[in-house]
């Protein structure tokens, strides 16, 4: 029997925001739940930092050179076949709630819904944010069914945090609702389905109901300073300290230089509580799937595209930087009777790995275009090692045109390569020595054998990201 797949995606939300991956503030307790009866992956990383790029390769299972998608703004390639519509030809209902992004879908560009490809959803409730920034915002249409509009309240105690719509009426609460409406409704079919629910939270503004921000505020100067040393920068690539001034080379969005540890401290509140809203999300589609008799019949993924650096090493946001708080994510999967629960899998996998692993679960091939490795001999306990190590890229470019940057990293399980572009600068870490991520050794002296090493291995890599459709026809 094929498993139904709730696949739940978050956005820029990092690893280390849930209980069950130790963080002692959030209330998670759905989430933590859903770990206890899944499994979660302690070591998941993303192949782009930035939320086009990310979306592309894991929908796609193939790395964002491969799919040509390294910046946000661009458009996927009709040539590239999303494991959506792979299930959806299969016999799959295949529905989504919330974001998508694979396609240019700024106001300026867009008036209209983001232009779509044959992406295999069949139900298409599209809310990219919850912005009014576009007619077909189906968010803002529900909003203004319950006679409201998408509000955010300038908080006077810092200005770079707002006070979102009450919990129910939040974006997030809106994607769960039509995930929870769909479930209900496949609920008398035998036809397997799959739903996306692509919640815009805690992406920037960070917008939490005033309920759930309350509770950090009461506890403000308790909440932990970003990681950051002063003078961590110096000998850091120039992006770095370009947006420690501004995110995006933006002077007025998050200027961590200029900047108070009150600001910071309720940046950090406002991101948790946002978790917590989402928490409460994931809640409600569980119970919905318990209440009709799905759940153990229905995989379900919770995960984010990237990670956000929420002031740690002096930046707020997203771009290329790579460091852990970027590119690692939380990853959980679960599906009752068929993968181990409770299990805690350490192993470096890639969310590229998701394509073929559902392709995998429902018992269909794996297409020669995938480059990811499925997870289910993880998932079912046959092998404990999976990756050698770990590839992320972007080429970002802002409207100013001295905001062009763009890196790729390999990671191993005790070091980090980062190679920065176009200025010829990198970053080396030593993850045992300096798990922070601290002190680059890019140009010290005792490391060059390492660096050396981990040169060639990202060049294999890279040979090795080459489109495998491209096959030979002929002897020559």
């Amino acid at each position: 029997m094929k498993p139904n797949i709730l696949w739940i995606c978050t956005d820029q939300q990092r690893f280390d925001t849930l209980g069950c991956y130790g963080n002692p503030w959030v209330r998670t307790p759905d989430i933590d739940a859903l770990a206890r009866r899944g499994s979660l992956f302690e070591n998941a990383c993303c192949q782009s930092t930035i939320c086009s790029p990310s979306r592309a390769s894991f929908l796609t299972g193939r790395y964002p050179r491969t799919t040509g998608f390294l910046k946000n703004g661009q458009s996927i390639p009709d040539t590239e076949v999303p494991v959506t519509r792979l299930l959806q030809e299969a016999g799959y209902t295949c529905g989504l709630s919330g974001k998508l992004h694979l396609s240019a879908c700024h106001p300026s560009v867009s008036k209209g819904m983001e232009p779509r490809i044959k992406d295999g959803y069949d139900v298409f409730h599209w809310s990219h944010h919850p912005q009014e920034d576009w007619p077909v915002n189906e968010y803002s249409q529900w909003l203004r069914s319950k006679g409201k509009r998408y509000e955010a309240r300038p908080l006077p105690e810092c200005e770079h945090v707002v006070c979102g719509p009450d919990a129910g009426d939040h974006q997030a609460a809106w994607c769960a609702e039509k995930a929870i409406e769909f479930i209900e409704a496949n609920a008398r079919f035998e036809q397997p389905w799959l739903f996306s629910v692509n919640i815009f939270a805690p992406h920037h503004p960070f917008d939490p109901p005033e309920s759930h921000l309350k509770r950090y505020l009461e506890r403000l100067d308790d909440i932990p300073l970003p990681n950051y040393e002063e003078g961590e920068l110096e000998g850091k690539p120039g992006v770095q300290r370009r947006d420690h001034n501004g995110a995006y080379a933006n002077s007025k969005l998050y200027p961590f230089a200029r900047m108070s540890e009150r600001d910071h401290k309720y940046l950090r509140a406002a991101y948790w509580a946002m978790c917590d809203l989402i928490d409460e999300q994931v809640g409600r589609m569980l119970e919905a799937l318990e209440r009709t008799g799905q759940l153990d019949n229905t995989m379900v993924i919770f995960m984010s595209d990237h990670g956000e650096l929420l002031g740690d090493h002096g930046i707020y946001l997203k771009g290329p930087h790579f460091y852990e708080e970027s590119v690692h994510v939380p990853l959980i999967v679960s599906y009752p009777g068929v993968f181990q629960a409770g299990k805690r899998i350490s192993a470096l996998t890639e969310l590229l790995d998701l394509a073929p692993t559902l392709l995998e679960a429902a018992g269909l091939p794996i297409s020669p275009g995938i480059q990811g490795k499925s997870l289910l001999p993880l998932l079912t306990g046959t092998v404990t090692s999976h990756r050698e190590d770990i590839l992320c890229e972007v080429d970002e470019v802002r409207a100013n045109g001295e905001a062009r940057a763009s890196g790729t990293m390999l990671r191993t399980e005790t070091h980090k390569l980062v190679v920065h572009g176009p200025a010829p600068e990198g970053e080396l870490y030593d993850l045992r020595e300096d798990p922070q991520e601290r002190r680059n050794l890019w140009n010290d002296a005792a490391s060059a054998g390492v660096k050396l090493q981990l040169m060639e291995r990202l060049c294999r890599r890279l040979a090795d990201t080459a489109d495998p459709r491209l096959l030979k026809t002929a002897p020559w």
